[in-house]
């Protein structure tokens, strides 16, 4: 990870970026600025609805993912265990995720005999912080077995991360664990771009200018589209 304020070190194509954030959980190979596909997506929510969705559960603020983020810092991993899909190729899922984390829960009041998140966590020391961790942990662990399955059969070893999510910080320190053992060159953005839609967007007008790929000035533009 580069501190802030370093010139930026950039890929060579190809490279596989793995993009994470509340609408999108996609592995992308980037053969060119404007040459890229996706090759998995997640067929249902995306890691950042996930974190948002199980933060809300649990009583946290929105957007959920940087408290969860927070607490995760205070918390025991391997305290609580989630279902994890098994998914073929390079495609993610999430519901089933939320719905273990769910049925977690339930389970542990019916145990202790509480109807609220609250009253549980005044029964089990350091609850929510246990939870979260466990919860970030799982989801991480979905994310880079994925992008690990990608690099290893596409040859690939240069590995970027982009997203809102990417400014997880057990997300950014899974990129440099995978790199080390994986002998990845890994692409992690500072902190401060990886919220900046502005800058994403003007990256990309950039490219698209010097391959001379414009539209004409009365198309209607659309938010959503398929690379």
């Amino acid at each position: 990870m580069q501190p802030e304020g370093e010139p930026l070190k950039h890929p060579t194509f190809p490279f596989l970026c793995l993009l994470v954030s509340g609408g999108n959980s996609q592995i992308v190979k980037v053969e060119g600025y404007n040459r890229m596909s996706i090759i998995g997506q997640t067929i249902d929510d995306a890691a950042g609805e996930a974190f948002d969705k199980c933060a809300k559960v649990i009583g946290l603020p929105y957007p959920g993912g940087p408290w969860i983020d927070k607490l995760a810092k205070l918390g025991n991993k391997d305290a609580y265990h989630f279902a994890e899909p098994n998914l073929p190729d390079y495609d993610y899922s999430f519901s089933g995720l939320k719905t273990s984390f769910l049925y977690t829960i339930r389970d542990l009041m019916k145990a202790h005999g509480v109807d609220s998140v609250e009253a549980l966590s005044e029964r089990i020391p350091n609850f929510k912080e246990d939870l979260c961790a466990s919860l970030q942990y799982t989801i991480i662990d979905v994310l880079m077995k994925k992008l690990k399955k990608a690099a290893k059969e596409l040859n690939i070893n240069q590995v970027a991360v982009a997203g809102g999510v990417s400014a997880n910080s057990g997300l950014r320190d899974a990129f440099i664990y995978y790199g080390k053992r994986y002998k990845w060159d890994v692409f992690i953005p500072p902190f401060s771009f990886t919220t900046d839609n502005a800058a994403m967007i003007c990256q990309a007008a950039y490219y698209k200018y010097l391959d001379n790929d414009f539209c004409a000035i009365d198309e209607v533009p659309f938010a959503k589209t398929q690379i």
